[in-house]
Parts: C-alpha cells; structure tokens; sequence
C-alpha cells in the first residue's frame, strides 16, 4: 500500500480516538476503563484490513526483537485457533460466517490474551490499536436502552451521550465502511474481517489477498 493510504487510515483512527475522549468526557468520566485495565484485551475478536494495516505500520516501528516475539505469538495462537476452526488455515477471512460460527469460536478462547499486550497489561501498539480498541468502553445505545461495552462495566452513567455526539459515531462508522471498501478494491483481497491474530502473519494486504484467492 501507498503511503498516503496510511496516512488516510491514520486520520480515522486519530478522528476515532478523539471522538473517544470527548464522549468519556461527555459521560463526566464515568467508565471503568483506565489504564492498566487491559479485559477487553483478553479473548478473540474481529478487525478490519484497516486495522491490520494499522497495525502493520506500527510493527514496522518496533525494534526487531520485539516485533519478532510479536509475529511469533500470533502464529502460535492462529496455529492454536485452526484446531477448532482448520477452515482458517486456508481463509483467514471470517466475513461469510455466522455468528453463530464465531461466537463459537471465540468462546473458545475467551481467555486468549491479545499477542501484544504485556505481561503489565499494556498495549505494545498503543498508538496504532485497532478501531474497535479505541472505541470501546463507551456504552452502546440502541432505541434508547443503553448497554455495557464489557463484563467490568456492570452498571452505565446516569448521563446519555448527546445527538451530536452519536451522530458523529454514525459518521466514523460510515466513513470506516467507505475506506473498507476502497482498501478491498485495491488490495483484491477476499474479505474484510479476521481474527486479531491474523493480522500479524502477513506483511500486507496484498499477499493476504495472494493466499486466499
């Protein structure tokens, strides 16, 4: 990938994690998450192309050993992952299954930690962590009831986020969509969505694309 794609990306991602700042703000800092608490990093979840292009970019900043134990530990997992799920040795992509098939597999290894969180429960990509890692810890609201973003958040702020505030939500979420799809057509790859994992066993988008077609 080009350059300025990284920096296209970087801009979401920078837009995302201000929009983070301004709703905990919002909510009088009324959230269980802090740092230290590393929950959300325990367990499989999806990410984008975008995210692991992010995440790429930042891996490609570490020093080499570092970067090495990294890919190391993720190819230890996916090796572990494929036990329950060898469809993944072939197609790391996760877009056409159900949710029934991922929710299986993710309470598999729900206690699996994230390959770069540290044994003092920080991020070793802090400034690279994917969309959903910005975003989390923020309450969902659907239809007017509000909801938990984790386990730890066993009770939500009495405040609702304002109109604005959750329109410009909507908006990320629409403009992550857009470049999603810009990204697939220029990368050929097929699909979307993997494992965290995954996203450190290649180096790129492309030779993602090159194994799974």
């Amino acid at each position: 990938m080009r350059d300025e794609t990284g920096s296209r990306t970087s801009t979401l991602f920078d837009k995302t994690a201000r929009w983070f700042d301004r709703a905990h703000a919002a909510l009088l800092n009324d959230l269980p998450c802090h740092q230290g608490c590393s929950h959300c990093c325990l367990g499989l979840f999806p990410i984008t192309l975008l995210d692991q292009e992010e995440l790429r970019r930042g891996l490609r900043s570490l020093p080499e050993e570092q970067r090495r134990t990294i890919e190391e530990t993720a190819a230890l997992q996916a090796r572990m992952i494929e036990e329950s799920a060898p469809q993944l040795a072939h197609n790391q992509f996760i877009d056409h299954w159900s949710d029934a098939d991922i929710d299986s597999v993710v309470e598999c290894y729900q206690a699996l930690p994230c390959p770069v969180l540290t044994s003092e429960g920080s991020c070793s990509l802090y400034a690279f962590r994917p969309l959903t890692c910005r975003s989390m810890g923020i309450p969902s609201e659907i239809a007017g009831t509000v909801q938990g973003a984790c386990a730890v958040q066993t009770s939500v702020p009495l405040i609702r986020l304002s109109q604005s505030v959750r329109q410009e939500e909507d908006r990320l979420a629409a403009d992550e969509a857009s470049q999603l799809i810009q990204l697939r057509r220029q990368s050929g790859a097929a699909g979307e969505e993997l494992f965290m994992p995954y996203a450190f066993l290649l180096t790129t988008v492309a030779e993602t694309a090159e194994t799974t077609t």
